[in-house]
């Protein structure tokens, strides 16, 4: 098949899935049920009554949290594609994994030692408070 004939098949692909989204889209404005009553546009949550405003920020340990589940599940990825191939890598391949290892436990180190991976503040600075009598007095 020549390649004019392969992008117009995947235009016609394309067409039809823009379409198919449009149409259930459509079908669903157009068939669902329309009423305005107070409990609808509430957030649901878990069949508990909202007992405040829903625009709250979120502290920063659940973004600290995603971060480190990113960073550490990358890591898993390069392990496990090592592991396939670590009979053809030999040695270099291996020692490589060890640095790469070795250095992100120093990561995950550094991050606990920091307190980053802390969730009660009040610990920390209880620690920290308490880390700081010792040195003065």
């Amino acid at each position: 098949m020549s390649q004019p004939a392969q992008l117009q098949l995947l235009a016609v692909y394309f067409g039809a899935i823009v379409g198919l989204v449009a149409l259930m889209i459509g079908l669903s404005y157009v068939l669902g049920q329309r009423h305005c009553a107070p409990a609808t546009v509430q957030p649901y949550e878990s069949g508990m009554l909202p007992v405040d405003d829903a625009h709250l920020r979120f502290p920063a340990q659940f973004y600290l949290v995603a971060m480190f589940f990113v960073v550490f599940d990358l890591e898993v990825v390069f392990i496990y594609a090592w592991a396939i191939a670590a009979r053809e890598v030999g040695w270099a391949g291996y020692l490589e994994m060890l640095v790469f290892v070795v250095i992100l436990l120093a990561a995950l180190v550094y991050l606990w030692r920091v307190g980053a991976l802390d969730w009660a503040p009040q610990r920390r600075s209880r620690r920290k408070s308490s880390s700081a009598e010792r040195m003065s007095g």
